[in-house]
């Protein structure tokens, strides 16, 4: 099965929303297609996305049809009901990708600042949300920045552990940042991007994922 990491493009935004809904069904508010079309046109942002060829046959297209889960039912009767559908301009027609990542960041001044990172519950676990966070440190370092920042959970012990493992260190607390349930943030940190320490150890880190995960990497 072959992957790509490439930018996020207009066609790739309703499979967005669908990750998002997925990945973190009690947020809200959820992104909508104005608000993420809005940020592909941001120069501040950067939004990349893992995605494969569709590889599903016809007949096995209708079955799943058949079978959608609720947030796609979700998404469906949303996107009618847009308001930009009727007054604005049509949606660009569905990738012929099947997305099944998605990752951005803000920049500011120096500083590279995470705003999401999800992969779909059917491709966790399989080395892609590791590639994403990769792909974004190595997007700041390219722009010159000189440090990257997130905020996470403080009940997502797994996440952390990836962050530390990448060079993130506790940088302090957001009480109450998760509105869905009042959860506090925990702001993590890397050190300067740019030290000839860090590039070194973040190398080996980008080796040992490809090593492990070279069908991720084949063309």
């Amino acid at each position: 099965m072959r992957y790509t990491i490439r930018s996020m493009k207009d066609e790739d935004i309703l499979q967005a929303i669908e990750i998002d809904y997925e990945a973190f069904p009690t947020q809200w508010p959820h992104p909508t297609y104005s608000s993420f079309k809005h940020e592909l046109r941001n120069r501040l942002a950067q939004y990349i996305v893992i995605a494969r060829e569709q590889e599903m046959e016809p007949e096995a297209a209708s079955g799943q049809r058949g079978n959608r889960s609720f947030w796609e039912g979700v998404l469906e009767l949303k996107h009618l009901l847009d308001h930009d559908r009727f007054f604005g301009e049509e949606k660009p027609s569905p990738s012929k990708e099947h997305v099944v990542g998605i990752a951005g960041f803000w920049t500011m001044a120096d500083e590279a600042h995470v705003t999401t990172i999800a992969v779909r519950d059917a491709y966790r676990r399989q080395g892609l949300g590791e590639w994403l966070l990769i792909s974004i440190i190595d997007m700041a370092i390219q722009i010159n920045s000189t440090l990257v920042t997130l905020e996470v959970r403080v009940s997502n012990g797994d996440a952390q552990a990836l962050y530390e493992k990448y060079g993130f260190r506790r940088a302090g607390m957001r009480p109450g940042y998760y509105t869905d349930n009042g959860e506090d943030g925990l702001i993590m940190s890397t050190d300067g991007l740019n030290s000839p320490i860090f590039l070194s150890y973040f190398e080996k880190l980008k080796q040992i994922h490809r090593r492990r995960w070279t069908e991720l990497y084949l063309v």
